[in-house]
């Protein structure tokens, strides 16, 4: 078709429709992409290039188009007159869309792999200008290889309690309480009867539901001595106004010292923070607090004190996993893979051969064998959990001959069997759980730690009694000539203690029956070599005597004597006096 273009000449195209104004401007889609380009005010240049997509005419090279002229009718239906375009300004910023509100997860920081950096990060114990602290940093300084012994041993704990403080909000400082308490030694004991990581006493555990019976002392289990301390802690950071040093002092002496400081510092006009009441608190704990600062402070400047820290790894060393009921510890121990001694050692609050029927229900595992013992134990038959025996009742055995028999307690025959009191029948059968193994395979179960006390050598002759029908310690000991507290410490026995009728009894006699030892300072081994002697610095207090302190301990006078050079029969104790002693911390709870 012939066609003319703006300039008047006649040009042919080939296969282009002629413009048609009724015809509707979406014909072949782009009549409304010409109209988009134009509501956006697009500049002439841009407008002359969309007219050639739009338009099939082109101008001739050799026209030329007048200002009168327009391009194409097409462009002028939709724009009208170009000359009337007014191109925006160049330094217009066009408008941006608002970013959407969008939710994104936080990228974590990187944590070091060094525990002690995460928690130099985040201490928060205020500090002090203090002679005292300043005197106790000096001296851990001094003595880098204690410091370095003591963060190696709280390698399998302190992650576990610095996670337990990072989720109740507490500050991070307070996971080095336990050098100050116990060394990070599970099994220290002090002369104020405190046992385990935090040193608690039998009363405050009791206040705390920190279980202990014959089975089972919370106070040295990690997970439940770790939960009753910071309980503990954070009531008397509450009693206390929100001051964690009173926490801390409380915890040591108690709240009810720190409570009467705070009223005798107030009467003389003092603040009731810790250093201006610490005059008014026992001596040890104007000490303690002061020893926990040093060490925090040790331990964020380490450097600067001229010593290397041990490393302790930043992730979990320990897995708490259920057992769904008792089991027996050498049991448990091969199902973990682990011998029954390191299973002891993460587990110090089982005192038997066996977890305590009434629970916790639960073991201290490396995490790295707690998922081979999880799906193991659940595979375990319930009759291999412990073992049982069924025992015909034989004529004259009485309840407590039977217990005795296979390690156990009355209490626990009564329990399982249903029985009221000891009354037992001859032909009658009990049901009685006991150890799989040899006692020498339960490392520290209070019966290893027995046959560990009545088989130390002593001075003296050794005799076996066997205990007959209404004997007591005092008469056995008055047959023998021996001291009563003696006879009960040589068989690790209270003097209180009732006896069983048929059990074997350990006396001594001759030469004062003193412990034969190489050194004070290296006492008697468990059956497996396990150190479970401690040494304890006992204070003497008003009231105190040899004897009291003996019967407390459940050591001997001639023992007291030979650790004590000082110590003499003929001198009295006067308080504060200091008085050295070996105890085993396994009996102190039994």
């Amino acid at each position: 078709m012939n066609s003319k273009n703006a300039g008047g000449s006649t040009h042919e195209v080939q296969d282009t429709p002629r413009f048609n104004p009724q015809q509707p401007a979406i014909q072949a889609g782009r009549g409304g992409a010409c109209r988009r380009f134009a509501a956006r005010h697009a500049l002439t240049l841009v407008v002359g290039g969309m007219l050639g997509g739009c338009q099939a005419f082109g101008p001739h090279p050799s026209a030329t188009v007048t200002d009168q002229q327009l391009i194409s009718p097409l462009a002028n239906a939709i724009i009208g007159d170009p000359a009337a375009i007014v191109p925006p300004p160049l330094d217009t910023v066009p408008a941006r869309r608002p970013v959407p509100d969008i939710t994104l997860d936080e990228v974590p920081e990187p944590r070091p792999e060094n525990l002690l950096d995460e928690l130099r990060a985040s201490f928060s114990l205020p500090d002090a200008d203090d002679p005292a602290l300043e005197r106790e940093l000096e001296y851990f300084a001094k003595h880098p290889d204690y410091v370095e012994r003591v963060l190696t041993r709280a390698r399998p704990y302190l992650y576990y309690i610095a996670e337990q403080l990072e989720a109740r909000g507490m500050p991070t400082d307070l996971a080095l309480l336990p050098i100050v308490e116990s060394a990070f030694d599970p099994f220290a004991y002090s002369h104020g009867r405190a046992a385990g990581l935090w040193q608690i006493i039998p009363g405050t555990a009791q206040r705390l539901g920190v279980k202990q019976n014959w089975w089972f002392d919370g106070r040295r289990d990690i997970v439940e001595s770790t939960r009753g301390a910071l309980d503990y802690l954070e009531k008397l950071h509450e009693m206390f106004d929100g001051d964690w040093l009173l926490a801390v002092a409380g915890y040591n002496s108690g709240e009810g010292n720190v409570s009467r400081a705070l009223k005798r510092a107030a009467a003389a006009g003092r603040p009731g923070d810790f250093w201006s009441i610490r005059s008014h608190l026992p001596r040890e704990t104007r000490t303690y607090v002061p020893r926990l600062l040093a060490i925090r402070n040790l331990v964020a400047n380490a450097e600067e004190h001229g010593i290397t820290l041990p490393a302790v790894p930043n992730e979990p060393y320990l897995a708490i996993v259920e057992t769904g009921g008792q089991l027996d510890m050498a049991v448990a121990a091969e199902l973990a893979g682990l011998t029954t001694e390191e299973l002891y050692r993460l587990n110090p609050g089982v005192n038997r051969w066996a977890t305590d029927p009434e629970g916790p229900h639960h073991i201290v595992l490396p995490i790295s064998h707690a998922e081979r013992f999880t799906a193991a134990v659940a595979q375990l038959p319930a009759a291999e959990r412990v073992r049982w025996t069924r025992h015909r009742i034989r004529q004259g055995e009485s309840l407590i001959a039977i217990a005795n028999a296979y390690s156990t307690t009355p209490d626990v025959l009564r329990q399982v069997n249903g029985l009221r009191g000891n009354l037992i029948r001859a032909g009658d059968y009990l049901m009685i759980p006991h150890a799989r193994e040899s006692l020498g395979d339960y490392a520290l179960s209070a019966d290893a730690r027995l046959a560990s006390t009545t088989s130390q050598e002593r001075n003296g002759e050794r005799r076996v009694h066997k205990v007959r029908r209404g004997e007591t310690l005092w008469s056995i000991s008055q047959r023998y000539g021996v001291d009563v507290r003696s006879l009960a410490s040589w068989n690790g026995m209270a003097p209180g203690d009732t006896l069983a009728v048929g059990r074997d009894l350990v006396v001594w006699v001759g030469k004062d029956a003193a412990p034969v030892l190489a050194s004070a300072s290296v006492p008697a081994m468990n059956p497996l070599g396990q150190n479970a002697t401690r040494r304890v610095n006992y204070v003497v207090r008003n009231g105190d005597s040899l004897y009291t302190i003996a019967q407390r301990f459940r050591v001997t006078v001639p023992q007291l004597l030979e650790w004590n050079d000082a110590l003499s029969t003929s001198r009295y104790l006067q308080p504060g006096d200091r008085v050295v002693m070996y105890v085993n911390v396994l009996e102190q709870s039994t």
